[in-house]
């Protein structure tokens, strides 16, 4: 009998009814492991319904009670890394490495929202006027739901729900279909820290779950990670229906590497931030714009350290690359790279014919590096979301800025340099909301925010860190005037018993 993935909702499994499933692939074998329950409209309501109960008391209960609950998980989450990690692993494919450093980056957002009693601290200005003081405070919004991609299927959650909760919102997740386990163990494990049944509820689906959330009027707010496409489609569905929305999209993060940079390490980053999670992350880097005379040094200090990458089963040990998701995604990958060489680049590294002994079966694509590619070309132009590198050659620093603004994406970028002038140029003319300066992949930090320029960010707010926080509460600005006892004709009866 296959297993089955099912909802969490108001704290407990619940099975799915629509008798819709989905199936849950092992992308090192090929083989369908699991089956995963997908949700129907009226599935919609029930979880929106259970996060809506929840909220009439969350969304009044003390900072005290949630951050104790919040420490409480933060522990539970560290003493399970490794399942965590495993089930990344075997749903998605990343080797364990990969997939414990992925829970330690969504482990920083509920550290942060364990200290969220600072991060709600309100304002106050005292006499404005006679006798009147003026208060800001941010209070909850309501259910909030968060839609998440299949390639960081623990950490993408744990951007969204730590903070959202924390900040006194119920939540209702609907991760990716291709490796939802993660997400119901994040959940269990909230409740075993001692959060509210229906405060956190998990719901599977595909477009059906998706657009029964965006239209649904008791949903306040939608956080969405994934392609382009789909962020421009969440936002203005959403938006259309009066919810805040914040939706990130795709990228192609270009790399600039100055001819006084340290090529080994640029070439050591290119490789790392390239073909690390096989490619399939929004941060990847898949685009190094050489300047000047470097860019056959560089290219072939690339691929040494690419041809020595060793590719297997994420659970094995000595693999350092991973299989991609699906078969389909595969194939699609593979197909920028037979049909490069048509479009003018230099193929230097094809791994579109990679197989591992034993695994054959498996989702497999080896590393591949392209040279000279133009930028007219799909490969360029296209988010692979795959172990493809692209070299691209420009003459000039200006050259390579004016190459990488003209992308209709900006996420993140890096410059590779010595020079410290030329580092503070480019974090100020590049239009990108990330940028690292000999750091090839500038996730920021929990406490810092995270998103993109132009069509990689639709909505006003990034992820997490105080971004975070904004989204998920609203403002209000209270104004005070209260009478002095001493100014009324006969005095004021406070209430308190008289001695005669």
């Amino acid at each position: 009998m296959t297993k089955t993935v099912n909802h969490w909702i108001g704290g407990k499994t619940v099975e799915g009814t629509s008798g819709a499933y989905g199936p849950v692939t092992d992308p090192a074998t090929g083989a369908v492991t699991t089956q995963v329950a997908l949700a129907s409209a009226e599935e919609v309501d029930v979880a929106v319904a259970a996060a809506k109960a929840a909220y009439a008391t969350w969304g009044t209960s003390s900072l005290a009670q949630r951050t104790a609950i919040l420490f409480r998980y933060r522990a539970l989450l560290d003493a399970h890394r490794d399942d965590i990690a495993a089930l990344i692993t075997a749903e998605h494919g990343k080797v364990h490495s990969d997939a414990l450093g992925e829970v330690a980056r969504g482990l920083e957002i509920v550290e942060l929202a364990c200290g969220i009693t600072t991060q709600l601290k309100g304002e106050l200005s005292t006499q404005v006027s006679n006798r009147v003081d003026v208060s800001s405070i941010r209070q909850s919004l309501g259910v909030v739901a968060g839609i998440t991609p299949f390639n960081f299927p623990a950490m993408v959650p744990m951007w969204m729900f730590p903070l959202a909760i924390a900040c006194g919102n119920t939540f209702v997740l609907k991760p990716s279909e291709k490796d939802p386990s993660a997400a119901v163990l994040l959940a269990e494990l909230a409740s075993e820290a001692g959060l509210p049944d229906g405060v956190l509820n998990v719901l599977h689906g595909d477009k059906v779950a998706v657009d029964g959330l965006l239209n649904h009027p008791d949903v306040a707010a939608v956080s969405f990670v994934g392609s382009t496409p789909i962020a421009r489609y969440i936002h203005a569905t959403a938006s259309a229906n009066g919810k805040r929305v914040q939706a990130l999209g795709g990228a192609k993060n270009h790399m600039l590497v100055l001819p006084d940079a340290d090529l080994d390490a640029a070439a050591d980053a290119a490789v790392s931030a390239a073909y690390g999670s096989a490619g399939e992350r929004c941060m990847a880097i898949s685009a190094v714009v050489a300047v000047g005379a470097i860019g056959d040094e560089l290219v072939a200090k690339i691929r040494e350290r690419a041809e020595k990458i060793t590719i297997g089963p994420g659970n094995d040990p000595a693999s350092e690359m991973g299989p991609l998701i699906t078969a389909a995604h595969r194939d699609k990958v593979a197909s920028y790279v037979t049909g490069a060489a048509a479009q003018g680049a230099e193929v230097v590294l094809d791994g579109t014919g990679h197989t591992v002994e034993g695994f054959e079966n498996g989702h497999w694509i080896g590393l591949s590096l392209l040279d000279k590619v133009s930028t007219d070309s799909d490969a360029y132009r296209d988010e692979i979301f795959g172990p493809v590198l692209c070299v691209l050659r420009v003459e000039t620093y200006e050259d390579g800025v004016a190459l990488m603004n003209a992308s209709p994406f900006g996420n993140g970028t890096a410059i590779f340099t010595r020079d410290g002038g030329a580092a503070r140029r480019f974090q100020l003319e590049v239009e990108a909301g990330m940028v690292g300066v000999n750091v090839p992949i500038p996730v920021p930090v929990g406490y810092h925010s995270f998103g993109g320029w132009k069509d990689s960010l639709f909505g006003d707010h990034h992820i997490y860190g105080n971004d975070g926080v904004h989204f998920y509460t609203r403002g209000k600005v209270v104004t005070t005037r209260w009478p002095d006892p001493a100014d009324a004709p006969s005095g004021v009866d406070l209430g308190f018993p008289r001695n005669h």
